[in-house]
């Protein structure tokens, strides 16, 4: 692989070994003919994860395996693969294989074929979540919906496609994966919905509890609302 690379895939993964090679596969065939690079982070998995993941170096070039000594979060793992990045456009993918990566071609078209958007966001049709996880989160969106304004049905799907900088520009903090399109939103940037596909998970389990979720939300929640009352808006800058 040579170093020009024009997308980055960022797959934060914990826990995860029995779901990264078969989703590193899919992502190396949907991305096959362009040039990418798929950057997995072990976020401190105790399972064998990263063990899993380096054993794929050979078999997919292009992967490269970035690890935490210890667990810190989804946000944090995207964050780390961001910063390692060589491309200007990012994709993110969960690691649990529920994203389809066939539907990354898609979003990247709908992000290229419009300059104004810094972001576009998957969102998930017939999802094979539980009823009990599908109640929650449409409970959530409406919460934030109402407080945040942003327009979005969805924004617990982990599959995005967004410009490098962008994300870059964006206040840090933990868990703001969950809030992605609204921070976008703050500095300005458009943000474009493609709906996806949706997948049960095949093995492992998810990290999160409905109401431990709930509990971390609605914290967060007023963080971001803070955030945007805070903002003076996107300006222009001239060098005269």
């Amino acid at each position: 692989m040579t170093d020009a690379v024009a997308i980055s895939v960022v797959v934060p993964v914990k826990d995860e070994a029995g779901n990264v090679g078969p989703l590193a596969r899919e992502i190396a065939a949907a991305l096959k003919g362009r040039a990418h690079e798929i950057i997995f982070i072990d976020d401190g998995s105790v399972d064998g994860t990263g063990e899993a993941l380096a054993g794929l170096k050979r078999e997919i070039p292009e992967l490269r395996v970035l690890r935490h000594d210890r667990n810190l979060g989804q946000s944090r793992g995207i964050r780390t693969g961001v910063q390692a990045a060589k491309g200007e456009i990012i994709v993110t993918l969960d690691g649990d294989g529920q994203n389809d990566p066939a539907d990354i071609p898609r979003l990247l078209e709908a992000l290229e074929a419009d300059p104004k958007l810094g972001m576009a966001s998957g969102i998930r049709v017939k999802r094979k979540d539980s009823a009990s996880r599908r109640m929650a989160s449409r409970l959530g969106n409406s919460l934030r919906s109402q407080l945040l304004g942003d327009g979005a049905s969805d924004t617990g799907c982990g599959l995005k496609v967004f410009r490098r900088q962008a994300f870059l520009d964006l206040p840090y903090f933990d868990h703001m994966h969950r809030f992605l399109i609204a921070l976008m939103l703050r500095e300005g940037a458009g943000v474009g919905f493609v709906p996806v596909n949706h997948r049960p998970r095949l093995t492992g389990r998810s990290k999160y509890t409905n109401f431990g979720r709930l509990l971390v939300s609605v914290h967060d929640l007023l963080g971001v609302r803070w955030l945007q009352r805070r903002h003076r808006g996107k300006i222009e800058i001239r060098e005269l």
